[in-house]
């Protein structure tokens, strides 16, 4: 092996010059190495930024994936920058909401994945799928200003007077005052209940929504139907006129047959109770008569002439014969 002082200079040189301009240029874009940087850049548009800073977390279901890399105003949007270093898949209707890290302001950006396949890089998650949080901090620094402005002095009066005004109200106002008290006491005792309604108000209003085009239908066939029913509307008026002037008729004959119906009706009744006495006598006379009836059927049934035999009578002596 050739000692080091005894190469080329200019060799040795260049190849350190080389040497020290790629550990530039590995430094400057760091970021873009696969073991040091990297990963897959997005955005998200929020109306509002919410105290989220660069280099802030971003989370999936909790889990540290990346960090935020840029802000910028895009009109009357924040246009957050992220970069995403794991092999974390979230689809195309994935949401990203700002959200509080610790009671102190510190803030993440929190991704929800929705929809198929992956989002691609460069994609900008839009306004309507990202939220930003409420933020505890100013809100509070807002009321503590506020509280300064306040007239404690005439805060005190007013407080007095209202103490004043109610030590002296009429027994009707707090019964009043009462009432709503056991009513939003018993609001909050049935809150189970409430929840339940509003729970099955859903369902009911999912099912009427997955059905509407069965009730479009119905309600169109509902039109037709009351369409039918006006366009026939004179020839129904017609039928019930009929129909009231039948009845009126009916009633009169029955009213004026009323006396004549009576004596026939009391007829047949007689008549009626001699046949059932008599049912049996009949029974027997139709079986008597049904071998009769065949035997004259019999001999009625040559034409006009009948066939008859006489008992007992002597030959009738043939052709030539005489009688000694």
């Amino acid at each position: 092996m050739i000692p080091f002082r005894e190469r080329n200079p200019v060799i040795v040189g260049a190849v350190s010059i080389a040497t020290l301009v790629l550990l530039l240029v590995a430094a400057l874009r760091a970021q873009d190495l696969p073991l040091i940087g990297g990963g897959d850049t997005y955005y998200a548009s929020f109306e509002e930024a919410g105290g989220l800073k660069v280099k802030d977390e971003v989370r999936i279901a909790g889990v540290r994936v990346g960090q935020v890399t840029s802000m910028e105003l895009d009109g009357n949007s924040v246009k957050v920058g992220f970069q995403i270093k794991s092999e974390a898949a979230f689809g195309d209707e994935t949401r990203a909401d700002i959200k509080v890290k610790t009671i102190l302001g510190s803030m993440f950006l929190a991704l929800s994945p929705a929809g198929a396949g992956q989002l691609a890089e460069g994609a900008t998650i839009p306004t309507d799928r990202t939220t930003s949080p409420f933020d505890v901090v100013e809100a509070f620094t807002g009321l503590a200003e506020t509280s300064a402005d306040i007239d404690t002095d005439q805060l005190a009066a007013s407080l007095t007077t209202l103490a004043d005004l109610t030590r002296n109200t009429p027994e009707e106002f707090r019964a009043a005052l009462a009432g709503v008290s056991a009513l939003s006491e018993t609001v909050a005792s049935r809150d189970d209940e409430i929840n339940s309604l509003l729970k099955n108000l859903n369902r009911v209003s999912t099912v009427l929504d997955s059905r509407d085009e069965d009730i479009v239908a119905l309600m169109a066939d509902a039109d037709t139907l009351f369409t039918a029913l006006v366009q026939r509307k004179a020839q129904i008026h017609r039928l019930l006129l009929s129909t009231t002037t039948l009845s009126k008729e009916l009633t009169g004959l029955i009213r004026e047959s009323r006396a004549d119906l009576k004596p026939a009706l009391d007829s047949l009744d007689s008549v009626l109770k001699v046949i059932t006495k008599n049912e049996d006598n009949l029974e027997d006379a139709v079986k008597t008569m049904a071998p009769f009836y065949r035997v004259f059927a019999s001999t009625l049934g040559n034409g006009p002439w009948f066939d008859t035999y006489l008992f007992n009578l002597p030959p009738v002596p043939g052709p030539g014969v005489g009688i000694g």
